[in-house]
């Protein structure tokens, strides 16, 4: 059995964990709304149409934002479509997606789903056909108590009382070609800014999340965060970040060492959004949002068939990623370096919630389960919570096509209200098991070890409604404690939640 330490201290605190880095995102697109939150007619659904096997699924998640309603979706979406009666609501063809939207769910649905599900919507207005006059106006109408059109109009539609979103993103992806009305760095910097000026006028309370670069792969990556930041640094609190993952290829090894390259990222939008602060001798310091982030490339083959079932359809089933279990292990990781870097990571959103790329998925009139990647993100928002500490871990490495020394044991710990510790940890080693010596001296009166695995045999593993548990955790003996000092057994390709209390 290989060997690793790990050093833990109040002193090497990273700062506070935000809340925010366990969100979600539910668009307009595939099953995630109609046939995921919403199916009328279902055996669990409540008066407005809602799965409640599927909101019990997401309260146990503890989910604090949800993003909608897009996602490329937004970029052709005119929010007025999605209020007022139902049955005078205009069917729109979808250009993101290519199907048609009912808009039978719109903005007062969502809002009641949010209140049914425990979490709080992260809205994002329209950027690429629209621009300030209609981000300003939804604004109003969510958040302004009344007296004024748009306010009033709410109150019409049977909302009396403000929505109060206070988390919004200034468009989606707009250095796409993919995306409807794409705009070069410049274009995108000057609507931004007017934006969140007139945004932050009706509302000055609000936090807006400016859109970073689709991805780091894009040409654009890097000058576009610093050409739209140049133009929106003191008007917009957050810039954002889009990353997905796959291993097409089967190389257990190298897709696990993927969260190496998150790091890299997080550490690269830090310093440019840094140096624009600088340039402008402001005192303001940008937080990170991680908007949209998963494993991603299962149904890649999938959607093209599912397309040929008849272009511009209802609710297609889309990106419908089946996800296994070493996909868990490198949403585990993800988690981690977010934890990593928590001084700056204020906002992440799994995309999406359900069914589309997520972690719960449902068959239309059946049941609802949790995927293999339901566990790290449950865990993490679960004990997730309080004061990031810097682990100091020493362990063994290895060598993959992309990276050099990658941690065999990549983990970090955080520091509950309690006094709690909670290790979080991937073993990447394909081998074999690692034992675990945590120098905890600094924390006192801790007397009492949990453990938490996810582990399988089958690194192809999957979840299904017929066997929903396949990949599930399970509690394992929870080591050694003497003299402020844990030794601990981890087993080999596992995720492990290591709780050590009071």
């Amino acid at each position: 059995m290989k060997k690793a330490s790990m050093v833990l201290d109040r002193a090497y605190a990273i700062g506070e964990i935000d809340p925010r880095i366990y969100g979600s995102f539910i668009e307009h697109l595939g099953r995630a709304v109609y046939g995921g939150i919403y199916e009328p007619g279902h055996p669990t659904a409540d008066k407005n149409g809602f799965r409640r096997d599927v909101i019990d699924l997401v309260k146990k998640l503890n989910i604090p934002v949800t993003r909608y309603p897009g996602g490329n979706f937004v970029s052709g979406f005119d929010w007025e479509d999605s209020i007022g009666p139902r049955d005078q609501r205009r069917h729109r063809l979808d250009l993101a997606w290519f199907t048609t939207e009912t808009n039978e769910v719109g903005l007062h649905e969502f809002m009641d789903w949010c209140r049914e599900a425990g979490t709080a919507p992260m809205y994002a207005v329209n950027l690429g056909t629209r621009g300030p006059d209609a981000a300003r106006n939804i604004v109003e109408y969510c958040n302004h108590p009344g007296g004024s059109y748009y306010s009033d109009l709410r109150i019409k539609n049977g909302a009396k009382e403000p929505f109060g979103i206070k988390l919004w993103c200034l468009g989606n992806e707009m250095d796409g070609p993919w995306q409807i009305g794409g705009k070069t760095a410049l274009e995108y910097g000057r609507v931004a800014n007017e934006a969140a000026k007139v945004m932050k006028w009706v509302d000055p309370s609000i936090e807006l999340v400016a859109c970073g670069s689709s991805s780091i792969e894009m040409p654009t990556f890097g000058d576009w965060e610093l050409t739209i930041l140049n133009e929106c640094y003191e008007n917009v609190d957050y810039v954002s970040l889009h990353r997905y993952y796959g291993n097409p290829t089967n190389d257990t090894r190298g897709f696990l060492a993927r969260s190496m390259d998150l790091d890299d990222f997080i550490k690269t939008v830090v310093s440019i959004c840094d140096a624009v602060g600088g340039k402008k001798h402001s005192k303001k310091k940008l937080g990170l949002s991680f908007d949209e982030w998963n494993v991603w490339y299962h149904s890649k083959e999938q959607d093209k068939e599912a397309w040929k079932q008849g272009k511009w359809n209802r609710a297609l089933p889309l990106l419908e990623d089946i996800y296994n279990f070493e996909d868990a292990l490198l949403v585990g990781s993800m988690l981690i370096t977010f934890l990593r870097n928590a001084d700056r990571v204020k906002i992440a959103c799994m995309a999406q919630l359900v069914n589309v790329i997520a972690p719960i998925m449902t068959r239309n009139g059946g049941g609802a389960w949790a995927q293999t990647i339901y566990w790290p993100l449950l865990h993490a928002s679960q004990y997730g919570r309080g004061t990031a500490l810097r682990a100091v871990v020493d362990t063994p490495v290895y060598d993959c096509k992309d990276y050099e020394a990658v941690p065999e044991l990549d983990a970090t710990a955080t520091l509950g209200e309690d006094g709690s510790v909670t290790i979080f940890a991937v073993n990447r080693s394909l081998e074999e098991g690692m034992e675990l010596t945590v120098d905890l001296r600094d924390f006192s009166g801790l007397s009492t070890v949990s453990h938490e695995v996810l582990v399988h045999e089958d690194v192809k593993a999957i979840n299904t409604e017929e066997n929903p548990n396949n990949v599930s955790p399970r509690a394992i003996p929870g080591g050694k404690l003497e003299g402020g000092r844990l030794v601990i057994e981890i087993p080999r390709l596992s995720w492990n939640v290591i709780r050590v209390t009071k």
